[in-house]
């Protein structure tokens, strides 16, 4: 027998930490490899924790609710495989951040709450990270900037973790801790030179008290509806999105009918053959590849003043849940996957974003997102940067249309499969003529589709 962590997965280099939605197994429950032990959920995805080995869950770490940094143990199992076990999820160091004389140990006992009244360490030269769910329950309870500086923080370096800042709330509302004071200033001046310097002591300024706000009332038959944990991070980073890019959309139309003939002709074979249904969207993706190694510079995103141009093509694909909410799957490595394969990954993911089945990497890593807004019968759209992100390219439904056809013999109006694209793109550091001639390089790709392809 051996004792094997489990502990919290990496979730990709921006998260830091998870909340522990559900338990599904409980001490003394028997699993087995890849048997779903607990669930969590992050600012991008709901996910599922699954077991590395078979056997017995002997002891659970942390409760539901809690907020738990990557890479912390949170359960053991007592595997039945005999002789010690190699896990390839790492495990966490205790305190690996604090590196003062305290004594590790301390690092890893948990902390009771403290007074305001003690200095609070800090990271990247003096600011504070908070992550979302510290911010969305400060809102909800009305806890301004300036009380979240003042909460003391028991996480890693400092920082304000689920339970410091309830317990915050709490203390609050009992009157144990008042909003910040700002302490007198003391300011010397010099006077004019036949005077003495001066000392000046500025009044104490109290920072203004929270006020309830009042309720609102709302005119007319409404239904107020509280928006969830997820639609409210979609909304944070659509705000954030517009106030970090400069946008600007271009709009371009296509003939896709050689395309849409095409795909009428081959589909039955092709589920027959491949056991998929082959969509419109990995035909879109599949031109959307060529034309990025043509323009490098819509594949990258922005640190400071420097460009960071992808050579990896991970293609983002915006997929709407039954919910109403959207998620952003990643075809890892598109470039890589032939028409088969593209099918195959984009069915799989879109499945399991509606099944809530995506782990937390089939997030992570995007470097180019694609949103089909005909899904809904729109015509086209502007779309918002999935940051970090520089560009993003909707398309509009495929509809008929009486077009001016040229030929060889003249002009002639013909029936076609008439379809719009529309591309947002940051303007720091796409430009207008990038943005554009990239736009039409990927309409060219798809009119001149051809309708001779096998398989």
């Amino acid at each position: 027998m051996a004792i094997v962590d489990l502990v919290m997965p990496k979730l990709g280099e921006s998260i830091i930490e998870a909340t522990i939605l559900r338990w599904n197994k409980k001490p003394g429950d028997h699993v087995k490899i890849d048997e779903t032990i607990l669930e969590i959920a992050t600012d991008k995805v709901d996910s599922e924790v699954p077991s590395s080995v078979e056997g017995t869950l002997i002891e659970i770490l942390y409760n539901e609710n809690d907020v738990v940094p990557v890479d912390t143990v949170i359960a053991r199992i007592e595997s039945e495989s005999n002789g010690s076990i190699q896990t390839n999820i790492p495990v966490a160091e205790p305190a690996q951040t604090i590196k003062e004389d305290t004594e590790v140990e301390a690092a890893t006992k948990e902390v009771p709450y403290q007074p305001i009244h003690i200095d609070i360490p800090r990271t990247n030269g003096g600011v504070r990270f908070y992550s979302p769910l510290v911010l969305n329950i400060a809102a909800n309870e009305g806890v301004s900037l300036a009380e979240l500086e003042n909460i003391p923080g028991t996480g890693n370096d400092g920082r304000v973790t689920k339970k410091d800042i309830l317990q915050w709330v709490e203390r609050k509302k009992s009157g144990a801790v008042t909003a910040p004071v700002q302490e007198p200033k003391v300011v010397t001046q010099p006077a004019a030179t036949t005077q003495p310097a001066q000392t000046i002591q500025q009044p104490t300024q109290t920072a203004p008290q929270e006020e309830e706000k009042p309720a609102i009332a709302y005119d007319g038959n409404v239904e107020i509806v509280e928006m969830d944990r997820m639609r409210k991070l979609i909304a944070k980073h659509m705000v954030d999105s517009k106030q970090t890019s400069p946008h600007v959309t271009s709009f371009t139309e296509c003939d896709v009918t050689n395309l849409v003939q095409w795909r009428d002709k081959v589909k039955a074979n092709f589920e027959k053959q491949e056991g998929e249904k082959i969509t419109f969207m990995p035909l879109f993706i599949e031109a959307i590849i060529k034309c990025i190694k043509k323009f490098p510079w819509v594949n990258a995103s922005v640190d400071g003043d420097k460009i960071i141009v992808k050579k990896d093509i991970n293609i983002g694909m915006a997929t709407a849940l039954p919910n109403g909410n959207l998620i952003v799957p990643v075809i890892k490595e598109a470039d890589y996957l032939n028409l088969t394969g593209l099918t195959k990954k984009i069915n799989a993911l879109a499945n399991a974003a509606r099944n809530s089945r995506l782990k937390p990497d089939d997030t992570q890593g995007g470097t180019f997102t694609v949103t089909n807004v005909g899904t809904f019968g729109t015509l086209m759209g502007t779309p918002i940067i999935n940051q970090p992100q520089v560009a993003i390219l909707a398309i509009g439904a495929i509809k008929k249309r009486p077009v001016v056809v040229e030929t060889a013999q003249g002009d002639s109006i013909a029936i076609r499969h008439m379809m719009y694209l529309s591309m947002s793109y940051d303007h720091r550091i796409v430009d207008g003529s990038i943005g554009a001639s990239f736009l039409t390089a990927v309409a060219n790709e798809l009119e001149k589709f051809d309708t001779g392809r096998s398989i």
